[in-house]
């Protein structure tokens, strides 16, 4: 549903009405018996990590559902199906699943590498960590339809045209993870697109060929557990053709070094994200020969929202104070919804920020990269406060654009009810674990509800969406682009997005993308080599992931993570009445 705030619209939840019922129902015959074998449970919970902690947890509704009355109100002998092999379970027509496929438009792959006992043991850990939670009463003044107004398809369309697939990385969906497209800019512009399993490829003649192998470099990388796990950004330095540097995020096991940003100890890392500074020794052709130096490392307590972005300014200038200044976009881990809300809730830590620094400089803690001196904390007198941080109070800051007319646009994967886009401002706090777009939220309560704002907030506390929709609509931002070729002029000035859930693509235009107001947003009509298309229908039962990504002559690009497929955006107009 759309993106601007209404006073709270109360209607009947048929989706928990339907779960309480079918749970209810279900209860006599649940099994309630597990085992309390250590060693057994021990196994479980190291399973569970690795193939479960992505989209579950005990506490809260997520990317899947709560798991706090899992193994008390439902059969085992459904669940054991269900972890199997889920596509299966729903092909057959199998009333709760299809139901739980309505609400989430997607369903869990399947695990059919699993033994029977792996799965015993994953549920005897589940059932021993789940909580009879009696929270009904903190929902009391929720509002349940946030944004009522729907998304509509206003008639423009948009023709896309298939190019190429990139190479499968994987045995099953997503084949290949691709996730950024960024043009090297020089006399003759080159085209990189990035795969989270650890590579980034040259496109040439939409051909994929490989640049750099992150895991032939990095032997501690992981890219799995975590649907955003591996390579998750990359960005070359402005002045690349003079002195090679390359960055880039990935993911390491826990404890493979010392974090620079760290938190309690009596807090579980899951796992870490690092950022790399690459010296190519040969930057004119592939693959590059590389050397790395670790600019910093930071903990996690889950494999979810972690460092997405990493990007350079566009639009500054040699001489400006922004130049060669990097952003990079962290997210707060799963720390609020893991029950550890005070990692993200500050400036006192790394997380919930985009933060801003100068890879080149040697004035941080470490010595190993620079904080600008224009930085909104930068002459902070705390030794607490992290003077990278730029902005903070996000979830997952997972893309970070500009505008043509110097727009910092970032959008925020919110938790179960608001996706964002914010504009970005030096200092500025956009409210997360405490506000999910512009309602209040309970990190400490029940995360699947939302309130309406106090009326004696004070108006500067927090800054808050430009644009928004609610997950009736969709349930995790894709982020995008200002669209600036000339192939498509009626595209001009208008911010196309995705979601990546259900695989709907958006526009908003960048007129309206004014701090205090909200901007409209309407639903592109799809088609694929002149037939109409829909990602979700095309790629259903994988969640089809697709991403915006602009390349030579700034024209604009959709790919889908689920199947690897590259489309070039060659048509946009209105639907001829």
């Amino acid at each position: 549903m759309l993106q601007k705030p209404l006073t709270p619209f109360f209607k009947k939840s048929f989706y928990w009405l339907f779960f309480a019922i079918s749970l209810s129902s279900w209860n006599v015959f649940a099994q309630t018996s597990y085992t309390t074998d250590a060693k057994i449970l021990a196994k479980g919970q190291q399973l569970f990590q690795a193939n479960c902690s992505t989209c579950h947890n005990f506490l809260q509704k997520g990317i899947g559902p709560s798991l706090e009355r899992a193994t008390t109100e439902l059969p085992a002998d459904w669940l054991k199906k269900v972890i199997h092999n889920a596509p299966e379970v729903l092909a057959s027509g199998d009333a709760r699943l299809t139901k739980l496929f309505e609400d989430y438009k997607q369903v869990m792959p399947p695990f059919t590498q699993l033994k029977g006992a792996e799965v015993e043991a994953i549920l005897a850990f589940i059932h021993k960590n789940q909580k009879e939670l009696a929270r009904d009463k903190e929902a009391v003044g929720a509002v349940l339809d946030p944004l009522p107004e729907k998304i509509k398809k206003e008639g423009w369309q948009m023709q896309l045209r298939y190019l190429s697939t990139a190479p499968a990385t994987g045995p099953k969906a997503p084949l290949a993870r691709i996730n950024k497209m960024l043009v090297l800019k020089g006399e003759k512009d080159r085209v990189f697109v990035s795969d989270l399993q650890g590579i980034i490829y040259e496109l040439i003649n939409n051909q994929w060929n490989i640049a750099l192998d992150i895991r032939k470099e990095r032997p501690q990388f992981i890219s799995s557990p975590g649907l955003a796990t591996g390579l998750g950004s990359y960005a070359f330095h402005p002045d690349f053709s003079q002195n090679g540097l390359l960055y880039t995020t990935h993911t390491e096991k826990a404890k493979s070094a010392l974090a620079d940003f760290r938190y309690a100890d009596s807090i579980k890392v899951t796992l870490q994200w690092v950022v790399t500074e690459w010296k190519i020794a040969n930057s004119g052709t592939i693959p590059f020969s590389v050397k790395g130096r670790e600019l910093f490392r930071i903990n996690m307590v889950s494999p979810i929202h972690g460092m997405q972005e990493i990007t350079f300014n566009p639009l500054a200038k040699a001489g400006d104070k922004e130049y060669g200044l990097m952003y990079i976009g962290i997210g707060d881990g799963g720390a609020s919804e893991n029950g550890f809300p005070n990692i993200c809730n500050s400036t006192n830590g790394a997380w919930s920020s985009v933060l801003r620094i100068d890879p080149l400089g040697k004035n941080s803690r470490n010595g190993r990269y620079g904080i600008p001196e224009s930085n909104p904390y930068a002459n902070a007198t705390s030794p607490t406060t992290v003077k990278e941080v730029f902005c903070r109070g996000f979830r997952n800051p997972n893309r970070i654009t500009w505008s043509p007319d110097g727009k910092m646009l970032i959008t925020d994967i919110g938790q179960t009810n608001i996706e964002e886009l914010n504009l970005g401002k030096a200092g500025a706090d956009y409210g997360w674990p405490d506000r999910e777009g512009t309602f209040v939220i309970n990190p400490r309560g029940r995360m699947d509800k939302v309130f309406p704002l106090p009326a004696n907030e004070p108006s500067q506390k927090y800054t808050y969406p430009i644009m928004q929709y609610d997950h009736d609509e969709g349930k995790a931002i894709g982020g995008g682009f200002v669209y600036q070729g000339k192939a498509n002029p009626d595209l001009q000035g208008k911010y196309v997005f995705t979601d990546i859930n259900n695989g709907r693509v958006f526009l908003g235009e960048n007129a309206q993308f004014v701090q205090g107001k909200y901007a409209h947003i309407e639903e592109i009509e799809l088609l694929i080599d002149n037939q109409p298309a829909d990602f979700f229908q095309l790629l259903s039962p994988a969640k089809p992931d697709p991403h915006i990504g602009v390349g030579l002559d700034n024209e604009m690009y959709v790919f889908t993570k689920a199947d690897g497929k590259l489309y070039q955006v060659v048509g946009f107009s209105r639907k001829a009445k």
